[in-house]
C-alpha cells in the first residue's frame, strides 16, 4: 500500500524531530548530574573542594568581579561597607535561584527528549509546556492541569518531585546552619570592642589586658581565640560564602580580628616580660593555618604590600607597650625574629584584604580613636 507524499514526508519529519530531541538527552542528563553533584558538594560536604571547575566556583568568581568593581567607586567607607555587605545573602538566593532554573530546565529537556509524553488538555503541547510542567513537579505543586501520558514520563515525573523535595529540603536545613556559623563568629569579634578597641589593634589588646590586671589570665584568653580560629576555619571552609558576610559594624571583620590575634602573638612569642608564649605558639599555629587556607579557597597568592610596620611604628608599639606595664624584647635579633612571624601570615591576610576589601587593622589605635560603645548617632 502506497502512502500519499505529504504523509511520508510528514512521517519523516516526526522522525527527524524525534532524532533531534534524543540527542538532548544526555546534555540534560549530564547537567541534572553536575548541579545535583554541585549543591551536594556546596551544602552537604563538610570540607574543601579543590575541583577548580564547579557551578559554585564560577558563579562566585563572575558575580563577586563586577560587584567589588561597584564597590570600588563609592568613596564614602560606610556606603562601600553597607553595599558589599549586601552581596553575601544575595549571592547565596541567587545561587540557590540558579540552580533551581538549572534543574527545572533539564528535567523539562529530558521530558521533551521522550517526546513530550504530556497531555495538556485541549492545547497543543511545546516545549514551553513541558518546561511549565517540570516546574510544578519541581516545586510539588500537584497543579493537574499537565499530566504525564507514558511509563517512562511518568518515572521522570517521580524523579523530578522527589528531587525537588530533597532539595528544598536541604536549603531550608541550610540556611540556619550558616546563619548559626555566622553568629558563633561574630560574638567574638563583638567582644573585641571592649578589650582590644574599634578596630582591633593588638597594641590596644596587650596594653589594655596590663593595664586591668588580665596578663595572667592572657592564655585563656588566647585559648578561647585559638578555639575560635579553628571554628573560622572549619565554617568557612565548609562554607565559602560566610567570608562574604560582613560584620554588623564599619570597624570589625573577621579577617580584622584574624590578623589583630596573628599580631598580638607575634608580639608576645618574639618576647614580652611576664608574658609565657606556650599558648601564643598554639594560638599562631591555627591562626596562620586559618589565613592560608582561606586563602587558598579564594585563588589569592600571597603578595607582600606596604610594610604595616615600619620601624617609627615599631618603636611606637613599644612604647605603648611600655607605658602599660610591658616590657618587650628589643634589638636588631628580635626585630629580625618579629619580622620572620609576619612573614609567616601577613601576606595571606594582606591578599585576603586586597580581594574581599576588608581593610586591615593597624598594629595600635589612633591617638583620638574611639571604641564602637563610646559613640552613639545622637552624639552623647
Amino acid at each position: 500500500m502506497c502512502l500519499p507524499p505529504g504523509v511520508t514526508h510528514g512521517r519523516a519529519r516526526r522522525r527527524d524531530t524525534l532524532t533531534v530531541r534524543s540527542l538532548l538527552a544526555l546534555p540534560a542528563l549530564i547537567l541534572v548530574v553536575v548541579i545535583l553533584r554541585d549543591a551536594f558538594e556546596t551544602i552537604v560536604l563538610p570540607r574543601r573542594v579543590t575541583r577548580r571547575l564547579r557551578i559554585t566556583g564560577l558563579f562566585y568568581r563572575g558575580a563577586w568581579a563586577p560587584w567589588r568593581w561597584l564597590a570600588t567607586r563609592l568613596r564614602d567607607p560606610a556606603r562601600r561597607d553597607t553595599f558589599l555587605s549586601y552581596f553575601g545573602p544575595l549571592s547565596l538566593l541567587f545561587l540557590i535561584a540558579f540552580w533551581a532554573v538549572g534543574l527545572i530546565c533539564s528535567f523539562g529537556l529530558l521530558q521533551w527528549a521522550l517526546g513530550s509524553h504530556v497531555h495538556a488538555g485541549s492545547g497543543g503541547v511545546g516545549f514551553k509546556t513541558v518546561l511549565y510542567f517540570s516546574g510544578t513537579n519541581f516545586f510539588t505543586l500537584g497543579l493537574g492541569d499537565v499530566t504525564p501520558t507514558s511509563g517512562p514520563a511518568r518515572l521522570l515525573t517521580v524523579l523530578e518531585a522527589g528531587t525537588g523535595f530533597a532539595f528544598l529540603a536541604l536549603v531550608i536545613g541550610y540556611l540556619p546552619v550558616l546563619y548559626q556559623a555566622f553568629s558563633g563568629r561574630e560574638l567574638h569579634i563583638s567582644l573585641l570592642d571592649a578589650r582590644a578597641g574599634s578596630p582591633p589593634t593588638a597594641g590596644e589588646f596587650l596594653s589594655r589586658a596590663a593595664r586591668g590586671d588580665m596578663a595572667a589570665t592572657l592564655a585563656d584568653v588566647l585559648q578561647d581565640w585559638e578555639r575560635w580560629c579553628a571554628e573560622l576555619l572549619g565554617s568557612h571552609l565548609s562554607y565559602p560564602v560566610l567570608a562574604y558576610y560582613r560584620s554588623q559594624h564599619e570597624h570589625h571583620s573577621w579577617l580584622g580580628a584574624l590578623t589583630m590575634v596573628l599580631d598580638g602573638c607575634a608580639l608576645i612569642l618574639t618576647g614580652i616580660d611576664g608574658i609565657e608564649p606556650a599558648q601564643a605558639r598554639l594560638t599562631f599555629a591555627v591562626a596562620r593555618h586559618t589565613a592560608v587556607d582561606l586563602s587558598q579557597i579564594f585563588s589569592v597568592a600571597p603578595r607582600p604590600r606596604a610594610d604595616r610596620l615600619p620601624p617609627e611604628a615599631l618603636a611606637s608599639l613599644r612604647r605603648l607597650l611600655a607605658e602599660a606595664g610591658l616590657r618587650t624584647r628589643e634589638g636588631p635579633e628580635a626585630d629580625a625574629e618579629l619580622a620572620k612571624l609576619r612573614h609567616l601570615y601577613e601576606p595571606y591576610v594582606e591578599s585576603l584584604s586586597a580581594h574581599l576589601l576588608m581593610p586591615l587593622p593597624p598594629w595600635r589605635p589612633r591617638a583620638d580613636a574611639l571604641d564602637d560603645w563610646q559613640t552613639s548617632p545622637w552624639k552623647e
